[in-house]
């Protein structure tokens, strides 16, 4: 399917909305080349204004045999948690913590499947921290789910958990799923 995908900062006039970026994905996200594609590309995070929390990035498919329309959000960051699972025991390291961000995915035409590997955390030193590869009962809740399809007046909300280094806090919050070129980026407030 072609989508197309604009950003609005759900602020009215306090940010312009970036261009349209073309991407041709099949059902199971891989890439196929499209003709006049390399023309127009999604911004890069460091050229395009990252958004902050609470602004809504507007997905659109611009295939009419497969319309899509959507939003995705990122609501807060949350760091340092306690569960029965340990943060440096998965992370192989000490001083590891638990932290989550609060995502929201909604679709408001068609239909569209992610998961939550296309979520990481950066960190200015150019590190990147990908979710827990482990889930817990104690983990806040509501969680977002791994795989998830959104349909027309539907979202999927919820938290998504991360193990970080204790004593660094993550410069932003990337979206990448298979298929964009370059990743989407919420700020993460200072703590």
């Amino acid at each position: 399917m072609l989508i197309g995908i604009t950003a609005d900062s759900g602020g009215g006039d306090k940010a312009a909305p970036s261009p349209t970026a073309t991407m041709t994905v099949t059902s199971a996200q891989t890439v196929i080349a499209t003709p006049g594609a390399d023309e127009v590309s999604a911004p890069a995070p460091s050229s395009a204004k990252p958004f902050a929390f609470g602004d809504t990035w507007k997905l659109s498919n611009i295939d009419p045999t497969k319309p899509f329309e959507g939003s995705l959000t990122v609501l807060a960051y949350k760091q340092g948690f306690t569960s029965v699972g340990k943060a440096d025991e998965e992370a192989g390291m000490p001083g590891y913590v638990s932290a989550y961000t609060d995502l929201e995915l909604c679709g408001a035409k068609g239909s569209y499947t992610d998961n939550t590997t296309s979520w990481t955390l950066y960190y200015s030193d150019g590190s990147r921290i990908g979710p827990s590869g482990t889930t817990y009962g104690d983990f806040p809740k509501p969680e977002f789910p791994f795989e998830v399809t959104v349909t027309a007046g539907k979202c999927a909300r919820g938290k998504l958990v991360f193990p970080v280094p204790g004593d660094k806090r993550p410069e932003s919050v990337l979206y990448k799923p298979d298929g964009l070129a370059e990743p989407r980026e919420w700020t993460v407030p200072k703590a």
